[in-house]
């Protein structure tokens, strides 16, 4: 059966979190947390130990080889085993660890997706200013180990932007502020081609908010073992974190009415199995604001999302800058928290607004610049919509056309995968 037949694989990996599932799904058929738990315990034995022939020990080594877990399996037996070490094969968005990656590739194709490789195209997707020796390493794994019949490699923010359009004409020019697990990036894309030149990479991201909750309940003396300290954390900041708008007024709130903002989180202790109680207050409202006012977590980096967005779009081309700031869209799940978009569009219109009034004040009102239309888009797809997006432009016919073939990369070597072509199911 002809593989253009089949629906495509879509996979997104991401730092925290990898997205999985055929085109033409709405949602993914599996996200799970990139990890791997391996089986080291092989490597760390003496020869000697590993008495017997030659075959006997290479059967070992396969055997430790082919040992290993993916996604929250692999959190579960490192737990509960000192053999597995987990290996985190993505950090920043860029993969650091291609062994780790290869194995866990196979754990999706093979044990989650259940497909064979041979009888599907793929899409994978990659950060914005990947190196193309990513890319080359991406497409070897894949047509030399997977042996699939062609592959197509996405940058996440064009995928997004396609997830965000509204009409039914798809809409290839924005911003895309993708805030993931490990890293926020702030991209322009003109026309499905990224502005690489004014791309703006912030030091602030989910992961950031997870540890600024776990210090602020840590600081307030809750009773969490400190073991579990840091998954708590993390699952207060995806039940009860919300975006203020002015963060005096809930203070004051929360002040006056801890019994209807102070939430209860109930957990077990993992090691003695006895039930604990802790109070979830401040943190609420102070784990996304990291984004808006980075100050009150690190000194490091103090500029907040809307300046930078602002920036963004500033040092872009100057006859692309008001259909950027048109069509602004969110992406990865640090953006689920409630208002954070409309929190976001208030803050990036009082920037552009002052800076018009500035421009006016300056040229004494003889020339009265138009009004800049912000606006940024919320759907209820952005936790994947990159994936979403690989989704849908893997369903139109011009994809197959687009994607590089096993034919070509045996024609021409790993390099063919070094450009991907934007193609015209994007439009």
């Amino acid at each position: 059966m002809d593989p253009t037949s089949r629906p495509a694989v879509v996979i997104d990996n991401g730092t925290g979190y990898t997205k999985m599932g055929f085109a033409g799904n709405v949602e993914p058929c599996f996200i799970l947390s990139t990890v791997v738990a391996a089986n080291e315990s092989f490597l760390s034995q003496p020869k000697s130990s590993l008495k017997g022939s030659w075959a006997a020990q290479h059967n070992a080594g396969v055997a430790a080889d082919m040992d290993f877990f993916i996604g929250d399996e692999a959190l579960t037996k490192s737990r509960s085993s000192s053999t597995y070490n987990l290996h985190y094969p993505i950090e920043h968005g860029q993969v650091e660890d291609w062994d780790a990656m290869e194995r866990y590739w196979q754990q999706c194709v093979f044990n989650y997706l259940r497909c064979d490789p041979e009888d599907h195209y793929f899409l994978l997707t990659e950060s914005p200013l990947t190196p193309p020796e990513s890319r080359e390493y991406t497409g070897e794994i894949l047509f030399e180990t997977f042996n699939v019949p062609g592959l197509y490699i996405a940058v996440n923010s064009v995928l997004a932007l396609a997830a965000g359009y509204t009409t039914s004409k798809c809409e290839m020019t924005g911003v895309v502020v993708d805030v993931g697990d490990g890293a926020t990036r702030v991209v322009p894309v003109a026309e499905g081609y990224v502005i690489g030149s004014c791309i703006r990479t912030i030091p602030i991201a989910g992961k950031d908010v997870t540890l600024f909750i776990q210090q602020l309940m840590r600081e307030r003396g809750e009773n969490i073992p400190p073991e579990d300290s840091f998954d708590v954390a993390r699952k207060v900041k995806e039940m009860y974190c919300y975006t203020c708008s002015d963060i005096v007024k809930e203070f004051n709130k929360h002040d006056k009415e801890p019994g209807k903002y102070i939430k209860q989180w109930k957990g077990v202790k993992p090691k003695t199995g006895a039930p604990y109680t802790c109070d979830v207050g401040y943190e609420r409202f102070l784990g996304p604001e990291v984004f808006f006012n980075p100050e009150i977590y690190s000194n490091d980096f103090t500029t907040s999302l809307p300046a930078v967005i602002d920036k963004c779009i500033q040092s872009a081309p100057i006859d692309t800058r008001r259909a950027l700031y048109k069509n602004i869209v969110l992406s990865g799940g640090s953006t689920m928290f409630k208002d954070f978009g409309r929190r976001l569009q208030r803050d990036l219109k009082k920037i552009v607004d002052a800076r018009v009034l500035a421009n006016n004040a300056r040229t004494g009102g003889e020339i009265t610049a138009q009004p800049v239309e912000v606006n940024v888009v919320s759907h209820p797809v952005q936790k994947f919509a990159v994936w979403f997006g690989g989704s849908v432009l893997s369903s139109t016919p011009e994809f197959f056309a687009s994607c590089r073939t096993k034919e070509e990369y045996e024609e021409c070597g790993a390099s063919i995968c070094r450009t991907n072509p934007v193609f015209k199911g994007m439009y």
